[in-house]
Parts: structure tokens; C-alpha cells; sequence
């Protein structure tokens, strides 16, 4: 049976693996450890909560002793690091943040398996998820990121990120520390916050606001379904070869532009095939009749906005079998869906009111 330290498993990845990993292995004890800040929802996880599938434990992933108290208690056999503060805008208006949850953190994880490791209580793999954003920027015909690409990050986030890969790396190569890391493109689906695209389009456009497209919207990302992410993890991480790196794409590059103006057409599509959304999203253009992309608005572009990300992914094909399942065309439908059918999640986390939910229902289960 193994033992599960997942972190950031409130957030948007992290709460859909933990789904994964219970629906899979249902025999495992897993512990959530998340520190619910702005983008940790606890809502996400309250099924598996009140069916106590799950333990949960609110606290940073900087706090070095209850680190130790957590490895001393639960013997982990893998730990799964999620957290990380992930949005790039936030990430260049106060980067402090991200050195220390980024950077630090994952040195206070690594120390602490380690020691589990060294110790000899069965410690198995440190498993890290991070980003192609590592890798920089590609121009239009440049071939796509593969595991040996130089880092060159852009922004502060990247950097954090970037540096985090390297202590995970030198753990491994230097204390024989047993890891794996994964850099994933562009992932969507349930559960994601909605300050990021997808959900930023889908939420706004139901309730009539602009859709902001940064400079002139031909900034290109490759899409990766966050069910198929969630998979790949748990091959590598079951699966996948000591102090290796695999990269995890979906295969599906886009425009913003063109992902922006599909996600209206989708918007528009479902309120022509149901009358009641327009009378629950009156606000919505669609409401009316009238296109959704009326509401698409250019603006002036983010400072070192990446054009062009791109995965290759053989790697992690050729060796542990892994292709995605999920289609684009598929899986932005099936998020729509999502959105339109959790209104309630979705308006709580832009209200804030997610959190007195939390102290209701769970305030003394998150210390």
C-alpha cells in the first residue's frame, strides 16, 4: 500500500490527481497538504472529504517542522509536489511569492524526504510537476520543448520554476534522493481558477464581460486536458525511470485568438440548443441572440509574453506508453459543460465567499 503526501491538492491539478489517485487506488492513504491560499479551494475536494477518503492539513510547504511532524506521522511513500504560485501576470507584479513557495518550498520538501529516504522507512519517489515554461519561447518554426532543450525561463514565475527542477535534479544526482519530474504544457478542465484563460473566457462571457486577448491574440499554446495530465503523472511516478525528466503535452496547439473565438462559438451553440441558459444567464449576449464574440477585447500586451509553447512528447510515449486521450474539440466542450453545470463553485471563488464555506464546513479539519 502506498502512502501519499500530495501538495497543493486544493489547487486546480492537484485536486483533479487526488480524484485520480483515490478512483484508481482506492487502498492508498494520501494526505492533502495545501496551504488554501487564493487559489486553494477546499470546496474541490469536499466528496472525498465527508467520505474521509482524503486527510487533509492546512499549512506551507516553507514550515520545515510540521514537515517533519507530517513524514514522522505517515512514513510517505511518494510525495507528489503540486504547489507552486503559477500565474505569470502575478508572478511579474510581485514575484517575492514565487521565489519563496517555489524555490524555497520545494528545498524544505526535498529536505524533509530526504531524510525519510535516509532513513530507510520506505521512501520511494519524490515526484515533481512543473512547466514548459522552463524552456522559454519558441518562434513559429522551431521544433517543439524536448527534455533536452536549454532552460532559458522569461518571466519570474519560469524562473522559479526552473530553479526548482535544478534542486530536484541535484538532490537526486548528489544525495541519491530517489525523483522524477514532469514538465506539462497548458493544462484545462474542472476545477480551474477562474483568473486563467479557459475559465476567465467561459465565466465572463456567461455573465456579459469583456474577453481580454492579450497584444493581437497569436500567442500559441499547446493544450493539455488535466485528466490526461493527471495520468501521465501517475505512470511516471509508478512507472517512470530514477532522475528522470518526461515531458507531458496534449498535441494540440492554439491561438489564443482561435481558442477564444471557438470557446464563443461553443457558448453560442449551447444557449441556441437550451432556453433555459438564457433565462439563468440573462447578462450573456447569447441570452439575446447576439455572438459572444462581440465581447472580445484586445489589450495591450503582457511584458515578456512567451509567442509560442510546444511539447514533445515521445519520450514519455516511447517508454511508459502514454498518449493523451482527451481531444481538444472534446475537452473544451466537456469544460464548458463543467462551468455551466457548478455555477455555484465558480461564483463562490469569485465572490471569496469559498472561504467562509471552508470555516463552516471544514474549520476543524484544515489545521
Amino acid at each position: 500500500m502506498n502512502r501519499l503526501l500530495v501538495t497543493g491538492g486544493a489547487g486546480f491539478i492537484g485536486g483533479n490527481f487526488v480524484y485520480h489517485w483515490r478512483e484508481t487506488h482506492p487502498a492508498d492513504n494520501m494526505v492533502v497538504l495545501d496551504a488554501l491560499t487564493y487559489a486553494g479551494n477546499l470546496q474541490t475536494l469536499a466528496p472525498l472529504l465527508e467520505e474521509e477518503k482524503a486527510a487533509f492539513v492546512q499549512g506551507d510547504i516553507c514550515n520545515e517542522a510540521l514537515l517533519a511532524e507530517l513524514f514522522d506521522r505517515n512514513d510517505f511513500t511518494h510525495v507528489v509536489h503540486f504547489a507552486a504560485e503559477s500565474h505569470v501576470d502575478r508572478s511579474i507584479a510581485a514575484p517575492d511569492a514565487f521565489i519563496r513557495t517555489n524555490i524555497n518550498g520545494t528545498h524544505a520538501l526535498l529536505k524533509a524526504a530526504r531524510k525519510a529516504f535516509e532513513a530507510g522507512r520506505g521512501f520511494v519517489r519524490f515526484h515533481h510537476v512543473s512547466t514548459d515554461e522552463v524552456y522559454g519561447s519558441l518562434g513559429p518554426r522551431d521544433p517543439a520543448f524536448s527534455e533536452t532543450t536549454p532552460y532559458a525561463p522569461r518571466s519570474p514565475y519560469a524562473a522559479s520554476k526552473a530553479a526548482s527542477d535544478h534542486l530536484v535534479q541535484a538532490y537526486n544526482h548528489t544525495f541519491g534522493l530517489p525523483v522524477t519530474i514532469s514538465n506539462c504544457s497548458n493544462n484545462y478542465g474542472p476545477y480551474h481558477f477562474p483568473e486563467k484563460l479557459i475559465p476567465l473566457m467561459i465565466v465572463n462571457a456567461l455573465s456579459g464581460k469583456p474577453l481580454p486577448v492579450y497584444g493581437d491574440g497569436g500567442n500559441v499554446r499547446d493544450w493539455l486536458h488535466v485528466s490526461d495530465h493527471c495520468a501521465a503523472i501517475a505512470a511516471i511516478l509508478l512507472r517512470g525511470r530514477d532522475g528522470e525528466t518526461y515531458n507531458v503535452g496534449g498535441n494540440n496547439e492554439v491561438a489564443n485568438i482561435d481558442l477564444v473565438q471557438t470557446l464563443c462559438d461553443l457558448v453560442d451553440a449551447r444557449f441556441a440548443a437550451d432556453p433555459a441558459l438564457a433565462r439563468h444567464f440573462p447578462q450573456a449576449p447569447a441570452a439575446t441572440g447576439r455572438p459572444t464574440r462581440d465581447l472580445i477585447a484586445f489589450v495591450q500586451d503582457r511584458p515578456g509574453h512567451d509567442r509560442r509553447y510546444a511539447i514533445n512528447a515521445a519520450k514519455i510515449a516511447r517508454e511508459l506508453g502514454f498518449a493523451p486521450r482527451v481531444t481538444f474539440a472534446q475537452g473544451l466542450g466537456q469544460t464548458l459543460d463543467w462551468y455551466l453545470r457548478n455555477e455555484p463553485w465558480w461564483r463562490a471563488v469569485q465572490s471569496g465567499a469559498y472561504r467562509d464555506w471552508i470555516a463552516a464546513h471544514y474549520g476543524d479539519k484544515v489545521n
